[in-house]
């Protein structure tokens, strides 16, 4: 029992003597980007037009801008007075040729009575059976012909071909459209951060590079990184355009203009964690361990630099050296 309480009291010891010994840092040198500043927009991946598949009037117009939308929904609705007209020809000449149907269908079937009795001969039978068989012929026909019209009235519901945004409605209720006018610009979801970057400072990137964005735009604080997912091949204006995922971009405002920041090249440097500086008088200190002692030296403060792994990275640009060992104060 003593063994135990003793190997306890030991334990607890040493962990308060641990949790009493300041954190430290080594310092060594490391590649770091060359970050240049560039103005990046936050846009669709996709814009895709809701196209009218028949033309007509707008009868019926169910969204505005701004709307969301999903996949499948009604955007508009277009009609065609011909098409109405039509379809009510089309069930008159279905009924007269049922009619049709129906006495080819009685006189076969006396036909087959009288053949059965001998009264007739076969060819009146053959008749008969032939005024059927082209009567129910016709009627399909025009029930095809009826469909085929049945499906260009439900053509008239203009669908949001994806889920997204709905950035512009060029149309009101009443415009006449034409086949394949478009109704709607849906801005497909999963947004992206589109850079247009000047092809000097390209020549680096490439996809999977990170980029830090300035949080402040986007609402929140502290650093925030994207990846580059695709770099187009194509120079525009002496701009080379890239797009970039970045979680927390929103799916409203199209074209909002972002602070980015994106390597422009590697060099060495020196960067530590901005917690382990100082600063009194407006002179910037880090305590550096050196034969058992922590004295001040001081530092030339660089800009910050966060990056994923070390959100307050900051870069010293003299005062330091590769093997110091910082302690936090």
């Amino acid at each position: 029992m003593r063994i135990a309480a003793l190997s306890t009291v030991l334990l607890t010891l040493l962990a308060q003597q641990a949790l009493a010994q300041p954190a430290t840092f080594t310092v060594a040198p490391q590649m770091v980007a060359d970050e240049k500043a560039v103005f990046a927009t936050v846009e669709s991946a996709n814009i895709v037009p809701a196209r009218a598949r028949i033309g007509g009037t707008v009868a019926e117009l169910s969204v505005k801008d701004g709307d969301e939308v999903k996949q499948g929904q009604i955007v508009a609705i277009i009609g065609d007075e011909k098409l109405v007209l039509q379809m009510k020809s089309l069930d008159a000449q279905i009924a007269g040729l049922e009619a049709q149907l129906s006495q080819a269908q009685t006189d076969l079937k006396r036909a087959e009575d009288l053949f059965s009795k001998g009264t007739i001969p076969r060819t009146r039978l053959d008749e008969a059976r032939t005024a059927f068989n082209v009567a129910t012929n016709a009627q399909r026909a025009k029930v095809a012909e009826r469909s085929v019209v049945e499906q260009q009235l439900s053509e008239g519901k203009v669908l949001a071909p994806t889920a997204g945004r709905v950035l512009k409605v060029p149309v009101t209720a009443g415009a006449v459209v034409l086949p394949g006018e478009p109704v709607a610009s849906i801005a497909e979801k999963n947004f992206v951060l589109r850079l247009r970057v000047p092809e000097r400072h390209a020549l680096h990137m490439k996809a999977g590079d990170t980029i830090r964005i300035d949080s402040e735009a986007l609402g929140a604080g502290g650093a925030k990184f994207g990846t580059i997912k695709l770099v187009y091949p194509q120079i525009q204006d002496g701009r080379v355009t890239a797009d970039a995922k970045v979680d927390g971009l929103g799916d409203y405002f199209v074209g909002e203009r972002i602070r980015v920041w994106v390597s422009a090249g590697k060099r060495e440097s020196i960067v530590v964690p901005a917690a382990f500086i100082i600063t009194r008088f407006g002179v910037d200190y880090a305590r550096v361990r050196k034969d058992g002692a922590v004295i001040d030296v001081p530092v030339q403060r660089g800009r910050l630099m966060p990056r994923p792994d070390m959100p307050d990275a900051l870069e010293i640009l003299s005062g330091l050296k590769a093997g110091d060992i910082l302690v936090k104060p």
